[in-house]
């Protein structure tokens, strides 16, 4: 990991984790955190997951980081903490893994584990962006959730033999499959808050989709590549992206980084950067119906946008339902005339 000279950013005082999480997942979550008991009753039953089990793996076979151990790293979660003005600090651990990964898992203390193959690859300013993402994970509450879809997983191949309970945790999964891949969404969106930086996020992308090879790509390419999957007008490969995603916690990198730009691109990241966004004291009065329409909003605009050939049918059928309806309801009202 390369050191960068540190700059100045905006410390975002008071924001609440609705400022960066992605409609669909601040849909599920605002409904959630309304669920009063419930995330206590997930957490409870982690002792059946043996989480202290989890946390003694990474003690006993990782580094943990402090000030002695990766200080460079230490000194950065500091910093992303305060410009997030995270209330809480998660331990940080990087454990020797040559896959490009970090996670967040933990119920009842989440830690941050990033694997030193991330650590060899990025420079200081992309490490932020990476932690600065796995805080937002911590902080929006994703990891009780993200814990529990991996026992799920764990559990599936057990289950599945069962037909009624089968089918029921293949419906559970799906669903938080779906959340986990825009909860990615709303953490990369932190990791960009954190760093302040829109190229160090990209470039971040760029590297990770790569394996490192940054001086071999092009920004602009690799944007395109993104915005060609994204309107693919061809059934087949339709369906195939919906098959190949359908059991993925994480959307496909190149995808990410679109989807991070066209955020950037609607003003909303500027807006929080001078004052605009929600704060945590206004957490309780977040209504699960106004949660729900900009999840609604946020999956019709996709369709509406993508040149996708599913997203184009069901928006489509969508419409030529509509005026089916209303003709319906026109012949019915002269009818009864």
């Amino acid at each position: 990991m390369t050191t960068q000279p540190t700059r100045a950013r905006v410390t975002l005082t008071g924001i609440s984790s609705r400022a960066w999480e992605h409609p669909a997942d601040r849909g599920a979550l605002v409904a959630l955190r309304r669920l009063k008991g419930f995330d206590t009753v997930l957490k409870a039953t982690s002792g059946l997951f043996n989480e202290r089990a989890v946390r003694l793996v990474f003690l006993g076979s990782a580094i943990r980081v402090d000030e002695r151990q990766f200080p460079t790293m230490h000194r950065l979660l500091g910093e992303v903490a305060r410009t997030l003005d995270a209330p809480e600090l998660p331990e940080l651990y990087v454990a020797a893994n040559p896959l490009l990964n970090a996670m967040t898992i933990g119920m009842n203390k989440p830690i941050i584990v990033v694997n030193s193959a991330m650590v060899d690859l990025l420079d200081d300013e992309e490490m932020r962006f990476v932690l600065g993402h796995e805080l937002g994970h911590a902080v929006s509450g994703h990891a009780v959730y993200q814990t529990l879809l991996q026992r799920l997983i764990q559990l599936s191949g057990v289950l599945s033999v069962v037909p009624v309970g089968g089918l029921g945790v293949r419906a559970i999964m799906a669903a938080l499959y779906e959340w986990s891949r825009k909860a990615e969404l709303s953490a990369d969106r932190a990791g960009l808050l954190a760093t302040q930086d829109p190229a160090t996020a990209f470039r971040t992308h760029m590297k990770l989709a790569s394996g490192g090879h940054l001086d071999d790509l092009d920004a602009t390419s690799f944007f395109a590549q993104g915005q060609e999957y994204d309107d693919s007008g061809d059934l087949r490969d339709s369906v195939l992206k919906l098959l190949l995603i359908e059991n993925r916690t994480h959307p496909f990198a190149v995808v990410r980084a679109n989807e991070l730009r066209r955020w950037v691109d609607s003003g909303e990241y500027t807006r929080h950067l001078v004052g605009g966004y929600p704060r945590r004291d206004t957490d309780d009065d977040a209504r699960v119906s106004e949660a729900a329409a900009a999840a609604a909003r946020s999956y019709s605009e996709t369709f509406k946008q993508s040149q996708d050939a599913v997203g184009k049918l069901v928006h489509d059928a969508a419409g030529w339902l509509g005026s089916a309806k209303l003709w319906l309801d026109d012949v019915l009202r002269r009818d009864d005339s």
